[in-house]
């Protein structure tokens, strides 16, 4: 074995290193995107259309610059703390589990980008139409800043979590709680919920329930075929896990 054995208080120490590495990248982040703010909410007032935003408190629109900040600071420094992730659990994982992890890591790291452009790109464009139709020449939009940045943040983060189901898909598969089979014998009910949520979250078209129903659907087709070849990985490679855990 390459590593050497580390106490419990080692690994304490070794933890506390890491998360402090964290903890300060994520801070820089979060102050580096405080200083260009301006261009950032410029670049989240695209998909509004030109609409009228206010803030209702003195401190709101300080506190919603804050949050956003430091939300895009965690989201920016994801490949770091990834890293820290790996390098604290790298020691305890045989050659094969080293693979899938880096495998897992930085395949998570873009389908969570994907997510976040797909969705700022294509939905969020979509729902701020959906909603800026039901103004009327007596009743015009005029939103609070600070709600228009909790609204935003929800969706980028909800479509960059929900693109990591072909990630997730691949450590339930490697650990055995799924299989490629199950996965194929679910696929109807999965294209039908799909469907529906697709047709749920978005306006009442066609054209824009296909645009967020099929990236979905497309995601569990990719999940599908990386479980299969998961699976097949893992099979072919016994002798050499057995090798690596006597070691």
């Amino acid at each position: 074995m390459d590593e050497v054995r580390m106490t419990f208080v080692e690994h304490l120490t070794e933890l506390r290193r890491r998360l402090l590495t964290v903890f300060l990248s994520v801070l820089a982040g979060a102050i580096v995107c405080y200083l260009f703010i301006e261009e950032i909410v410029a670049i989240l007032l695209v998909p509004t259309h030109g609409v009228e935003f206010v803030y209702l408190a003195p401190p709101e629109l300080f506190l919603a610059y804050l949050r956003l900040s430091l939300v895009l600071g965690i989201v920016i420094t994801l490949p770091i703390s990834l890293m820290q992730l790996w390098l604290f659990a790298r020691p305890a994982l045989t050659k094969a589990e080293k693979r899938a992890a880096r495998f897992v890591l930085w395949g998570g790291t873009l389908f969570f980008a994907a997510g976040v452009y797909f969705a700022y790109t294509v939905i969020l464009p979509l729902t701020m139409r959906f909603f800026l139709q039901y103004a009327t020449q007596a009743i015009q939009p005029m939103f609070s800043f600070g709600g228009y940045v909790g609204f935003v943040l929800s969706i980028l983060l909800a479509f960059g979590i929900a693109f990591e189901m072909p990630m997730v898909i691949v450590i339930l598969t490697a650990i055995g709680l799924i299989t490629p089979a199950l996965l194929r014998s679910a696929r109807r009910p999965v294209i039908v919920v799909l469907v529906v949520v697709a047709a749920f979250l978005t306006p009442p078209d066609v054209v824009s329930q296909l645009l967020l129903a099929g990236p979905m659907l497309l995601l569990y087709e990719l999940s599908v075929l990386l479980s299969r070849l998961t699976v097949r990985r893992r099979e072919s490679e016994p002798d050499d896990q057995h090798n690596d855990q006597s070691a």
